[in-house]
């Protein structure tokens, strides 16, 4: 299964309420539950599963929203303006470098292209190249380098104009 197949599976679930789906395949063995909290959980293992405790199941009382954590005004664009988010596609680590010793993918002020990749994000041992999706500047790098980030999170703000 592709890590965009994964991502679309996972916001199927959010909009839809469900709290767990499990998918097996010979090759490969997948179940996302959500629990109260609405935490995404993922498991992936190619080889005999192991046995998955469960917790009864807790009505959500709250509308599936994103799991990022909203600590400061700051991570949201001011009000009128027309900066594009870019978003985590996935939870995982943060790296704004493809190594510790390369220089940053971009930077604040960078001009970038549509395509272009801007940052990685590690998730389960698997380091994914996350593309620009519009052409623009950097206006701000929301996400600190290697820190954690979970799905729908705002990594930058970019200006298209």
């Amino acid at each position: 299964m592709k890590t965009k197949e994964i991502q679309d599976l996972i916001d199927f679930i959010s909009q839809s309420g469900l709290n767990e789906v499990k998918i097996e395949t010979e090759a490969l063995k997948l179940s996302i539950k959500r629990d109260a909290e609405v935490k995404t959980q993922i498991v992936e293992s190619s080889v005999a599963p192991a046995p998955v405790a469960s917790s009864p199941a807790a009505p959500v009382a709250t509308a599936p929203a994103s799991a990022a954590p909203t600590a400061a005004p700051e991570e949201a664009p001011a009000s009128g303006s027309n900066y594009v988010e870019v978003k985590s596609p996935m939870i995982g680590t943060f790296y704004r470098s493809p190594n510790p010793d390369s220089p940053s993918f971009v930077n604040v002020g960078d001009k970038v292209e549509k395509g272009q990749p801007i940052c990685i994000i590690e998730a389960m041992k698997l380091f994914n190249e996350i593309e620009c999706e519009v052409s623009g500047t950097i206006v701000k790098a929301v996400a600190e380098n290697s820190s954690p980030v979970e799905f729908d999170q705002v990594l930058f703000l970019i200006d298209p104009s």
